[in-house]
Order: C-alpha cells, then sequence, then structure tokens
C-alpha cells in the first residue's frame, strides 16, 4: 500500500486550509516524487537500486492510484532512474526509465525504456542514453522534451544538458549558456514560464528562444540577501506568485523561500508539515480511466465524492 501526503505553502491563497484534502494515505511506504503532469501524480516506492521497488500513478484529487508493472529485475542491472512525462502532440503520458546495465568487460551502459500508459502492454527499449545515467532526471519538461544534466563529479568538465522528446523519443544534446563553465554538481534544471531554466548558488539563467545557445539570459541574485542558514545552497525556481515573487525549494533540504526580483530579497515561506520535494501542481477531476482505458482497474484509497 502507499503512503504519502501533499502539503500546501501557507502563502498559496488556495480555497483548501486542510493538508489531508490531499493526503494519499493508505499505508506506511516510503513513495519519492518521480514528476506531476496534469494533476497526476508518479510516484517511487522503495529504492531504485532495489528490484523490489515499485512505480505509482496517481490523481491525488480523486484518491486513484495504480501501480504500473515494470519489467523483470535482471542480475546485470545496477540500478534505475524514471521520468513521467506528456506529449501535447499525441495526448499521451509517457513514463520513461534509464537502466544502467554491466557487461562483462564493458563499462556501464544505460539503457532508455518507454511505457506509455494507456497504450503499451511492455516497456520499449527505446535507445542508449549518451552516458550512464543513474540519478534523477527528466524533471524540466520544456516544449514536449525533457531535460536533465550529465552526471559528472569532474569539477573541472563544463556542464552539458541532454534532451529527450517524448513524442519522437529521441535523446540529443542541448547547448548551455555561452561562456558557462560551472559544472553540473553546482547546477540546478528546471521548467519555469514554459522556459528552461538554470540555477546555481547565485545566478538563474533562461532560455528564451528554445534551442538557441545564444537566448540564456542571466539574472543575478544578490548573495547577500539570502537567509544565513541558506546561503550558498542551490535553489530550485518552481512558479511565480501573482506579485511577481519566486517560489523556490532549496536543492536536498525542505526549506521554501519566495524571492523578490525587483528587491533582490528573499524571504522564507511556511509549509503546513514537512516534505522533501516541491512540484507546481494543478489538480484535476480527471479519472485516470480517461488515460489507462475505462476497463482498466483503478484503486481508490478513500471512498469516492459525488460531485453536483
Amino acid at each position: 500500500m502507499l503512503s504519502t501526503k501533499f502539503h500546501l505553502p501557507r502563502d498559496s491563497n488556495l480555497p483548501w486550509d486542510d493538508d489531508d484534502l490531499f493526503g494519499v494515505s493508505f499505508g506506511n511506504e516510503n513513495l519519492r516524487l518521480i514528476g506531476s503532469c496534469n494533476g497526476f501524480i508518479c510516484l517511487l516506492n522503495g529504492s531504485r537500486y532495489d528490484e523490489n521497488h515499485s512505480v505509482y500513478i496517481n490523481n491525488p484529487l480523486l484518491g486513484e492510484y495504480f501501480k504500473v508493472k515494470l519489467p523483470e529485475w535482471e542480475k546485470r542491472v545496477r540500478g534505475v532512474a524514471y521520468a513521467f512525462c506528456f506529449s501535447e502532440g499525441s495526448g499521451q503520458y509517457k513514463v520513461l526509465r534509464s537502466v544502467i546495465r554491466k557487461f562483462r568487460g564493458r563499462p556501464e551502459v544505460s539503457e532508455l525504456e518507454v511505457y506509455t500508459l494507456g497504450v503499451d502492454e511492455k516497456w520499449r527499449n527505446v535507445g542508449e542514453a549518451p552516458y550512464p545515467l543513474c540519478g534523477s532526471f527528466g524533471n524540466a519538461n520544456v516544449n514536449g522534451v525533457l531535460h536533465w544534466l550529465k552526471d559528472d563529479e569532474n569539477t573541472k568538465i563544463s556542464a552539458s544538458i541532454y534532451s529527450f522528446n517524448i513524442g519522437t523519443e529521441e535523446v540529443k544534446p542541448l547547448p548551455t549558456p555561452l561562456g558557462l563553465k560551472t559544472p553540473s554538481l553546482g547546477l540546478m534544471l528546471a521548467e519555469f514560464g514554459n522556459s528552461l531554466c538554470l540555477s546555481d548558488k547565485g545566478d538563474l539563467w533562461w532560455m528564451k528562444e528554445y534551442g538557441i545557445a545564444e537566448s540564456w539570459t542571466k539574472d543575478r541574485i544578490l548573495t547577500d540577501s539570502i537567509l544565513l542558514d541558506s546561503r550558498y545552497k542551490r535553489f530550485i525556481p518552481i512558479m511565480t506568485w501573482k506579485d511577481g515573487e519566486i517560489l523556490m525549494q532549496c536543492k536536498r533540504g525542505t526549506q521554501l523561500v519566495s524571492y523578490n526580483p525587483k528587491e533582490k530579497k528573499f524571504r522564507e515561506v511556511n509549509v503546513h508539515g514537512s516534505g522533501t520535494a516541491a512540484t507546481r501542481y494543478i489538480p484535476s477531476f480527471y479519472s485516470l480511466k480517461t488515460v489507462m482505458g475505462e476497463s482498466f482497474q483503478v484503486s481508490n484509497a478513500y471512498p469516492k465524492t459525488e460531485i453536483v
């Protein structure tokens, strides 16, 4: 069974004052957020290095969920990583995963596999990633394309961006800002305002024209304005408030802050409860059966509520 809670920031001005409305609580498992698309949430239960892990698709507003059938774990598999995405062109939802396999006498290889919800009966192999992909990826979905930074612990190598076209299922490199020398470990990649965004400890980069290296523009964050206990941490932009402030989450932390670009100042955002991941979420009343088909069995975390 599953167990997780979705918490709302107190500044959200949403019409609900009880975070249990989004509470999907039916067990005591360890769930991690993979991604969110159009009101549907993809969750990982367990460790991606353990063959007993599970993947679920969930509509927290309706309390619906189902378990995605995963391929049989092979002995040569060293680990997996997942992404959840939506193609506006085809109207299809897909779960993408990178499977790291070790072959005798060869380096580790990351093979990409795709499962299209409501269409595929089995996972499909769509080729190899350009390098072993073991961390989180695909959190930045822009123009129907998933993006991620190349995992590299070498701090002398500049960052590289790769993309996966959800429609064509092709992997391609994407240009980084001209002159950028920061390694991948010092950067975060995200979708923000329908644009691709790079962030580090003091700068936010925006790709104004998709795919054009010269279109990257930089907005410097005044580090002196960052809260003392947050200084030198990297922040991931999530959404823009109505007043123009930017909601951001601290990387590898639970802290949320709101940044005022005009005043160059931060302020803390209080959250109901605690959490480890934040995402922009728009509730949906569409049942998972609209994706999987009416004949597909969908489970419910709590009794259905009649909508009048």
